[in-house]
């Protein structure tokens, strides 16, 4: 399972999120929408699209330009259709059945 997570709360949680050049993105559905609202910038991707944006926004503070998605992919990125992957501070961790952040094997002691 992993859960994105700003200023303490769990902006989306998924077990099935779709990772693409490091970013994990989730599905719309695995969202919580009452911190997104949609942003006004845009990027350009050569190989994804046009990428549209959310700002999002928890008990006051706001982290514009956050969270984005591909509402209109390109063939070679239609399996992102939609999700949302997050930037600019929002941390995506892995969790285990229980909540608890799951431990990484790979760090030394």
């Amino acid at each position: 399972m992993y859960q994105a997570v700003w200023n303490n709360v769990v902006l989306a949680e998924s077990e099935e999120t779709v990772r693409v050049e490091g970013n994990h993105y989730f599905p719309p559905e695995s969202l919580n929408s009452a911190y997104f609202a949609d942003a006004s910038l845009t990027s350009q991707c050569p190989w994804k699209g046009t990428a549209k944006y959310y700002t999002l926004s928890v008990d006051g503070p706001k982290n514009a330009n956050a969270a984005w998605y591909y509402p209109h992919p390109t063939p070679a990125a239609e399996n992102i259709r939609g999700h949302v992957a997050f930037g600019n501070g929002v941390r995506v961790v892995q969790v285990q059945a229980d909540g608890a952040p799951r431990e990484n094997p790979f760090v030394a002691l």
